[in-house]
């Protein structure tokens, strides 16, 4: 088996303009979005504590209040003393983004979904953007996205 460790990162290509059209995000704001996802993988599976109740302050009152605990096994672990390899991909549709992540929860995968708040881009209309799918074993992702093409 494959133990190479790596998340996918799927984004949404297309929206539509209201005019029947589409149309498709700057590639900053693209760039964000799939930034957001990766990292909200790793955030929504930490657990914070309050590091007051283990250990004296820290020097800095910045870092006083929490602390972070990670497991140190599983993919994750893995993943984050590998090269943290990420691969970027793509659909057309929310149906599709949405059908990837619904898989990934489905398999037992770390997956995470970026709803923007439409700010920017969509005139206040929260709109799902990416959903980052693991980091897990290469072989079980690619049974998930191993379909989709490169960005």
């Amino acid at each position: 088996m494959n133990d190479e460790i790596k998340q996918v990162i799927v984004i949404r290509r297309k929206y539509p303009d209201g005019k029947g059209g589409f149309f498709q995000l700057r590639t900053g704001k693209l760039i964000a979005q799939a930034a957001h996802a990766s990292m909200k993988v790793l955030l929504d599976k930490m657990i914070f504590t309050d590091i007051s109740l283990t250990q004296p302050p820290a020097k800095d009152p910045r870092f006083a209040e929490l602390s972070m605990i990670m497991p140190k096994s599983g993919c994750l672990y893995k993943w984050l003393n590998s090269p943290f390899t990420k691969i970027v991909v793509y659909v057309d549709s929310e149906e599709e983004l949405l059908e990837i992540k619904q898989k990934a929860e489905d398999a037992g995968i770390l997956c995470a979904l970026v709803t923007d708040a439409g700010r920017t881009e969509f005139h206040g209309e929260a709109t799902n953007t990416v959903v980052a799918v693991g980091p897990e074993e290469s072989e079980k992702i690619d049974k998930i996205t191993g379909h989709l093409k490169l960005l």
